[in-house]
């Protein structure tokens, strides 16, 4: 909530204390209110709610040397402050990770498939790889964890790029022919399908970034198609800003195609995709907020509606005034970044996203990127708790999924951002819980905050 209505709220309760001096009924009206919030936030989460961790291939893996980001990591000149190298090495150790999952008491696991992997040269698909992934959806219902599987999260094999990426006219269909291929091998024993993840990253990150971090992401892949003698390379995730459009139109037609394709092999399978939503509030007159929601959301939003959920990644909240974004209040909680961290920022996006959208929600990401963790450990069940009252107010929330299950390789920012539930060496890759991980196991466990 914004400050204007922290302060309409309080003003409000003034007035009602006034009025019930001389009436005797606002005052206990407004308790009974506050009381019956609490009682809706307390309400056990429902029967059969998603409780889980994420992670992302390329971030996790390790060597995924066949992808895109994997070649931009190795140029000269490049934005990645580091190469992702051997990763927190998830491509042997997935085991200790669903072990670790089943042994916080979560009940799910969302994962990503490395189309890199699967078919590193166009139309030579690993049968070697599709195995890999088949194993850890086994090791998961062994585990009684429910598979949460991404598609693809942001990488894309080489080739795929060098040819344009989703600039494409092509690339939705290739993208489909990758998702035929997982599902006819996956498809039957997973719990729900995400096609892509926040593919309107690019339009949050036109808003944020500044313009030497435009320039060196376009120097990045302006250097990656020189070296591989091409006319452009393109990225999901790391373009220049004249590409933005072009990338966003192609990631749209190839939801569209791979959900079909997921359809074609398990049509009860769930489909979905991720969308990453700030908590875009109002304050005053003529807010921008609504002409920036249209811009950063709108499409995807549209599109969704076609789909069985969307999911929901918050990490932030924004106040637009008339003129523009308004600064975090003075004593804010701040991540890594400086960005303020404010938990109810997950209640709202997800209440937004249903009422654009009117389809069920996953949150499937959900974090703070800290070394303290006991921010981490303060912010969860306050998350938790505006959550379980949106759903109390009718919004129907799958599960939580939090990010991230480890710390791991944040894309051009390295290593240096911690947003894991366990620690890693990255000497002998041993993981370590931490206790805000205790945190949310003994919430999934009791199922409520």
């Amino acid at each position: 909530m914004t400050e204007n209505f922290r302060m309409d709220r309080r003003a409000l309760l003034a007035v009602g204390a006034g009025a019930g001096a001389l009436a005797g009924l606002a005052p206990l009206s407004a308790r009974a209110a506050a009381k019956a919030a609490v009682a809706k936030a307390s309400t056990p989460f429902p029967k059969g709610f998603f409780w889980g961790a994420a992670t992302a291939p390329h971030q996790v893996e390790g060597n995924n040397i066949a992808s895109d980001l994997w070649f931009l990591e190795h140029q000269q000149p490049t934005v990645f402050a580091e190469p992702s190298g051997d990763a927190v090495n998830s491509l042997e150790l997935w085991p200790t990770d669903l072990d670790i999952v089943k042994g916080l008491g979560l009940n799910s696991y969302r994962f990503g498939i490395e189309w890199a992997r699967i078919e590193p040269e166009k139309g030579l698909i690993s049968r070697g790889m599709l195995d890999h992934y088949k194993a850890m959806v086994a090791g998961c219902r062994d585990r009684g964890i429910a598979p949460l599987v991404t598609f693809n999260h942001f990488t894309a094999p080489r080739w795929f790029s060098a040819m344009g990426g989703w600039t494409n006219p092509d690339a939705p269909a290739l993208f489909a022919n990758y998702c035929d291929k997982v599902a006819r091998a996956i498809g039957a024993d997973i719990g729900m399908a995400m096609t892509l993840n926040e593919p309107n990253i690019l339009l949050l990150l036109r808003k944020i970034l500044p313009p030497p971090v435009w320039d060196a992401q376009r120097a990045t892949v302006q250097a990656a198609a020189k070296r591989l003698g091409v006319a452009r390379f393109v990225c999901a995730n790391v373009a220049g800003p004249e590409d933005i459009d072009a990338i966003e139109h192609g990631l749209a037609a190839g939801h569209k195609a791979a959900r079909a394709a997921i359809k074609a092999v398990r049509g009860d399978l769930p489909v979905g995709f991720t969308l990453s939503i700030i908590d875009e509030e109002a304050a005053g007159k003529n807010s921008l907020r609504d002409a920036v929601r249209q811009e950063l959301y709108g499409m995807w939003l549209e599109i969704a509606k076609g789909d069985d959920f969307i999911g929901v990644q918050n990490y932030e909240r924004a106040v637009w005034n008339d003129k523009g974004r308004l600064p975090a209040p003075d004593g804010a909680d701040r991540n890594w970044s400086g960005t303020e961290v404010y938990a109810p920022s997950l209640a709202g996006a997800v209440k937004y996203a249903h009422e654009a959208t009117g389809v069920p929600i996953l949150v499937s990401e959900h974090g703070v990127g800290t070394d303290d963790d006991t921010l981490r450990a303060r912010f969860i069940p306050a998350a938790l708790r505006d959550l379980r009252q949106v759903m109390a107010d009718g919004v129907p929330v799958l599960g939580y999924v939090h990010w991230s299950l480890l710390d791991n390789y944040e894309w051009i920012f390295g290593y240096k951002p911690h947003f894991g539930l366990c620690s890693v060496d990255r000497e002998t890759f041993v993981r370590t819980p931490k206790p805000s991980a205790r945190v949310l196991g003994a919430i999934a466990a009791r199922g409520s905050i």
